[in-house]
């Protein structure tokens, strides 16, 4: 007997719709599953077949034929597990499937019949709901993710028997609703508040945050880098809803949802190691997968120990630093990735660490420091608006006993800056000036005489590119909209100018 249950699969960010054929017949006994499984999926045979006998029903030695359609898209992971089990049941008439056609469902199965989560249950609710199923049927633990999006109706299940119960009783079965959530008033664990001193530092990062501009902190090790950096997303503005919805998607399919969590309201920071390689920074895969540039998206994508990461790796980021998308081509298909992330960088001056350090000497030649400091390009250089030099902390500094400024504090001033920026890009795509296009830097950046004669002698000076004369444009509008000024004053440019301290070494 034919039957037919319908489940989802993920490609990039989205789900696509998988009808499973079953054909239960009589003939030599085997299972066979086609349309382009990958070895989960082929190995599921083994765990549906344990499921379904351990669950109190037969397995009885028929030709099974499993097809996934549609047979040209690759599909992969053990989502499938349950709907192949609801098929054979079926399809050897042990349960009755007249309500299998009203619902989607996904999970993995256990040996003894359990259902286990999966990764994507968002998206996967998204479609559900798109493509008119009257409920989408779900591990327990995904239950809380899948009802973010409210308008499909969800329904958790611990087992293959709850599944069967629901099919079977499925007007008396109410969809889950999930607890309202309580917000904390600090829901970061850290606080700009525990770094001492560095208060130029800290007046670099409000302004980065401010207009969500690259960051890269040069100094010793001990100064406080990694610190700061940790404390960047504390400062940032608040996610607006679609931000939420966005953050959330990708860390549903990346499977980085905790259980029982519903919308991610915190932005990510990521911070992978420097060995990490270019498809985990970018993406990849047979089939794929979002990397560390799009899990930062909305949020922040801290790079330590800079220089040491692989040319290639540095290389990769210069596309989505300029496009904010990722674009990921493969012989089967072409997938694009947001990557809308704010790049925080930290590095020594020199390979000891100790160039410039007044308390301990610096052991490297000039050709070596030169040699450290060329693994970062130029390109990748002229894409980093803020360039902040983090000395090591003097006694007196580190054994302050005073409060420092906290980070609700100076979030209010970013988020007011925002506001602003918000107001001023309504009609159009941008929402933060470090994403400004060149038409706008004309429109938005106008500086007077007193002004343009401070660019010029940077320009000459310092020998700015291009690039580099549009961020310092960019970061002295920022730096206005945090004083609340209309106009961008001479005194904005010279702090924007200041900030390239790079510009100004090599």
């Amino acid at each position: 007997m034919l039957s037919k249950t319908y489940s989802y699969g993920i490609i990039g960010l989205d789900a696509f719709l998988v009808t499973i054929e079953t054909d239960v017949c009589k003939g030599f006994p085997c299972n066979t599953i086609v349309g382009l499984p990958d070895n989960a999926i082929k190995e599921s045979k083994e765990r549906v077949r344990s499921a379904i006998k351990n669950s109190g029903y037969a397995f009885d030695p028929r030709k099974i034929t499993i097809n996934l359609s549609p047979a040209d898209i690759k599909k992969e992971g053990p989502s499938f597990d349950l709907p192949m089990a609801l098929g054979i049941l079926a399809g050897s008439e042990q349960i009755n499937g007249q309500h299998l056609h009203k619902f989607a469902m996904v999970g993995e199965l256990s040996l003894d019949g359990k259902v286990k989560p999966i990764k994507g249950s968002l998206p996967i609710s998204m479609a559900a709901y798109k493509d008119k199923f009257e409920g989408l049927i779900v591990p327990f633990e995904n239950a809380e993710e899948a009802s973010i999006f409210n308008k499909t109706r969800i329904f958790p299940v611990h087992t293959l028997n709850d599944v069967i119960n629901l099919l079977n009783n499925v007007e008396f079965i109410t969809p889950f609703q999930p607890e309202p959530k309580t917000e904390t008033a600090c829901p970061y664990l850290v606080d700009f508040c525990e770094v001492r001193g560095q208060r130029h530092v800290k007046r670099g990062l409000e302004v980065a945050s401010a207009g969500a501009h690259n960051v890269l902190m040069i100094g010793p090790p001990g100064s406080g880098k990694s610190m700061l950096a940790q404390r960047i997303p504390t400062i940032l503005p608040d996610m607006t809803w679609e931000e939420a919805m966005e953050t959330t998607q990708i860390h549903s399919v990346a499977g980085l949802m905790a259980k029982e969590k519903g919308l991610v309201s915190q932005r990510p920071f990521r911070s992978p190691h420097h060995t990490t390689s270019s498809a985990a920074i970018v993406g990849g895969g047979t089939i794929p997968k979002p990397g560390e540039i799009t899990l930062g998206h909305n949020g922040v994508l801290f790079l330590d120990e800079f220089p040491e990461f692989n040319r290639t790796v540095l290389e990769s980021l210069r596309q989505p630093m300029e496009d904010h998308v990722v674009t990921i081509s493969r012989a089967a298909t072409s997938l694009k990735f947001p990557a809308k992330f704010m790049l925080v960088c930290a590095m020594n001056p020199c390979p000891c660490g100790h160039l410039a350090d007044k308390k301990k000497a610096c052991r490297c030649n000039p050709l070596q420091v030169e040699k450290y400091v060329s693994r970062i390009s130029g390109p990748i250089l002229d894409r980093i608006d803020i360039h902040l030099d983090v000395p090591a902390l003097d006694t007196l500094s580190l054994l302050k006993t005073t409060d420092e400024e906290n980070s609700s504090e100076i979030k209010k001033r970013t988020g007011q800056a925002r506001e602003i920026q918000k107001e001023r890009f309504k009609d159009d795509q941008t929402f933060a000036n470090a994403f400004m296009s060149s038409r706008q830097i004309k429109k938005f950046c106008e500086i007077n005489d007193d002004g343009k004669n401070l660019l010029k002698q940077a320009i000459e000076e310092l020998g700015l590119s291009a690039r580099a004369y549009n961020k310092i444009l960019k970061v002295s509008r920022t730096i206005s909209d945090l004083e609340g000024s209309e106009h961008i004053q001479t005194s904005h440019i010279a702090e924007a100018i200041q900030y390239r301290s790079l510009d100004r070494k090599w």
